[in-house]
């Protein structure tokens, strides 16, 4: 399994882009704006996008994608998501207003997309990659994504701030080799953090210290102009775990 970071900034400019990472050449992990620096071909294989939450850092490229090789396609996009997450696509994103409802278009018998939920406790296999939400804690209903294959296991954590439930959840994988955690405002700003229910650097190491699992630890989501920072804060919090920032465009693999 490849994974290719196609966005991983909490924000835009200067080049930066927001969250979708790509497994292989037909799954994404959320659909911001690193949606776009895919080339047209490489569109039109992506079969199957699942979201960690409704935000439109981690959706706004979603309605493009079916927007621009919808009627290429043989068989509809598939979007798999918590229930909560599916409901506010519906009611406030593909609902004829923002954008059209492509689970519609172009008819309801044949349409460039469709949803399914994926609830906590469940798991969908494909092609030999197994991928599970996780419990996490956001400002709205959201998860991060454990995908396991025969090589070991990779967790994103989504946009989150403290949760016990993930830890738990993390620490009962003991193939865990790479966990993408985001880290979103320096210290200096944890009000604002704890506000948005996101992690700063102290709240992370905290978080990094419960782990009884060893993966190497990728810092993503970190906002723009901040990243030396935070960056800087996390490993003086955090020494023992060689943190290290995820870039736009870094290929991870497992196997």
């Amino acid at each position: 399994m490849k994974l290719t970071v196609l966005g991983c900034s909490g924000g835009i400019g200067s080049g930066r882009h927001t969250t979708c990472l790509r497994i292989d050449d037909d799954v994404l992990i959320d659909a911001g704006s690193g949606i776009t620096t895919l080339d047209f071909e490489q569109l039109a294989m992506i079969d199957h996008v699942f979201l960690t939450h409704a935000h439109l850092d981690h959706v706004l490229g979603l309605p493009l994608l079916l927007d621009s090789v919808g009627d290429l396609r043989t068989e509809p996009v598939t979007v798999h998501a918590l229930p909560a997450v599916l409901d506010v696509l519906a009611n406030h994103l593909f609902n004829w207003q923002l954008w059209p409802d492509f689970r519609e278009i172009p008819s309801k018998e044949a349409p460039w997309l469709r949803f399914e939920a994926l609830d906590f406790g469940d798991a969908l296999t494909l092609k030999g990659r197994t991928v599970r939400p996780l419990p996490v804690e956001h400002v709205v209903p959201a998860c991060g994504l454990h995908v396991a294959t025969q090589a070991g296991s990779l967790v994103f954590s989504g946009d989150t701030t403290h949760s016990d439930d993930f830890i738990r959840a993390l620490n009962a994988i003991p193939d865990l080799r790479h966990l993408i955690v985001e880290a979103s405002f320096e210290n200096v700003l944890c009000e604002v953090a704890k506000v948005s229910k996101h992690h700063w650097p102290d709240s992370l190491a905290a978080e990094l210290a419960a782990l009884s699992v060893q993966p190497r630890v990728w810092i993503t989501h970190l906002k723009p102009g901040n990243e030396g920072a935070i960056m800087n804060e996390l490993r003086a919090a955090a020494p023992e775990w060689g943190v290290e920032a995820l870039m736009q465009g870094q290929l991870i693999e497992l196997g």
